[in-house]
């Protein structure tokens, strides 16, 4: 059974973001990044896998984005990865996330081997979207099971049973493989790597395409366009009421009547 963990780098949840002024983008000087976190619990649910069977062969991790996102990479490969894949082009610069699929796609197809399970966190955080997974499950022509929770693979290798939530009830479903998965939170806790992992990270092998090995790649294929980011608007400032308990009430009565119109 050969693996394939699909990859992002994004902005650090606790790191200061700021919009560009022309709003085209995030600023990205001194903005720190990590591999997404639903990205790493595809990682670690390959890597259990792994560690369970002794069917599981090879883990790639494939990753599409700027020299930056090596960092990430190598955050995959001291997770567990056997390799990864780079793909790596000022051409696949588009922040649309079916030009991403669409290109990613295009770099699975090159593996002659192919893969009997590819991986994807539900979404990302940068974007808030969970578009890629899908999209890339329909560009392969594969099956997909969205926000999975529970996974069990048969002894054989050839199927899988899933289960995910629902509104108001828990859905099971049995698909054969070669198949696609996004992985929810809380069906695995994604390791830290140590740093014995993280040295050993560096002579682990990463393959780098490009437009020039991908010149299937269409932009036409985005299908959408990002058209402005805009910062949230500033909180207004906190207002303190003093007096009295009975003249503090009626005063945020009036507040909330007069100013908020909230009753």
């Amino acid at each position: 059974m050969r693996i394939l963990t699909v990859i992002k780098q994004v902005p650090d949840s606790n790191a200061s973001i700021k919009v560009k002024t022309d709003g085209s983008g995030v600023e990205e000087a001194g903005l720190k990044t990590v591999c997404d976190p639903f990205d790493e619990f595809g990682i670690e649910l390959a890597v259990q896998l792994r560690e369970k069977r002794s069917d599981v062969d090879e883990i790639v991790a494939i990753c599409l984005g700027g020299e930056k996102a090596t960092d990430v990479i190598r955050t995959a490969l001291a997770m567990g990865a056997d390799r990864a894949i780079h793909v790596c082009d000022p051409k696949f610069e588009n922040t649309n996330e079916l030009f991403a699929a669409h290109t990613i796609a295009q770099a699975v197809a090159k593996d002659e081997k192919g893969f009997d399970l590819i991986l994807c966190g539900k979404y990302n955080i940068d974007l808030d979207s969970g578009a890629v997974g899908p999209a890339l499950a329909e560009f392969l022509d594969l099956p997909h099971v969205g926000a999975v929770q529970s996974l069990d693979v048969a002894d054989d290798g050839c199927s899988l049973v899933a289960r995910r939530r629902i509104e108001g009830a828990e859905e099971v479903v049995n698909c054969k493989l070669p198949a696609l998965l996004t992985i929810e939170k809380g069906l695995v806790n994604p390791r830290y790597p140590s740093l014995p992992n993280l040295m050993k990270a560096k002579k682990k092998p990463v393959g780098k395409l490009t437009s020039a090995e991908l010149p299937d790649i269409d932009a036409s294929t985005a299908g959408t366009d990002l058209i402005e980011i805009t910062p949230p608007p500033p909180r207004p400032e906190c207002k303190f009421i003093e007096g009295e308990p009975e003249e503090m009430a009626r005063e945020l009565v009036r507040l909330l009547r007069e100013e908020a119109k909230v009753v």
